[in-house]
């Protein structure tokens, strides 16, 4: 558990009514830093909408089509008895996309970082500073999305999408 990240969303309220577009960019946040990991197309369409419903090009009807599709998919995602991890991660990575879509920031983040770990392998899970670059970019993430100035360029810009990134490193 990421309890700077738990500490940081009850100081800003993450849950709070009036934060759904905070907690859906966050969550998507996460879910685009691991989605190279995710196997299913239909996880990869989802975070699609959720991009186009933060930038105003979807709406909350269709976000609501996603999040029901979503949630079908990562509880019948097959899983793996892979000793490598790879299937866990892509179990967790959709698994962090259905939670984002659902408005289930911290969730999604907690199903992230996992992904990341797991995409090391299995046995990466044990060691709990396997965790500390991921668990340290998600606080930094809800820091830089809740800052007051940073509401005016709207939820997908506010951070570049790791999927962007050519730096991009776990």
């Amino acid at each position: 558990m990421n309890t700077e990240l738990s500490r940081l969303a009850a100081e800003l309220g993450l849950n709070d009514p009036g934060h759904a577009s905070l907690r859906l960019a966050f969550g998507l946040a996460c879910a685009d830093r691991i989605g190279h990991l995710l196997e299913d197309p239909r996880a990869i369409e989802g975070l699609s909408v959720a991009h186009a419903v933060l930038d105003g090009k979807a709406d909350e009807a269709a976000l609501t089509a996603a999040r029901a599709e979503l949630a079908a998919v990562a509880n019948g995602h097959r899983g793996s008895n892979s000793i490598d991890g790879s299937a866990h991660a892509a179990v967790s990575a959709t698994y962090a996309v259905a939670n984002a879509l659902a408005g289930r920031a911290l969730e999604a983040a907690s199903y992230a970082a996992y992904a990341a770990v797991y995409a090391y392998g299995g046995y990466a899970i044990t060691d709990p500073t396997a965790f500390e670059d991921e668990f340290a970019w998600q606080v930094q993430t809800l820091e830089t999305l809740a800052q007051p100035h940073a509401s005016s360029a709207g939820p997908a810009q506010r951070v570049p999408s790791p999927s962007r990134r050519s730096s991009h490193t776990l």
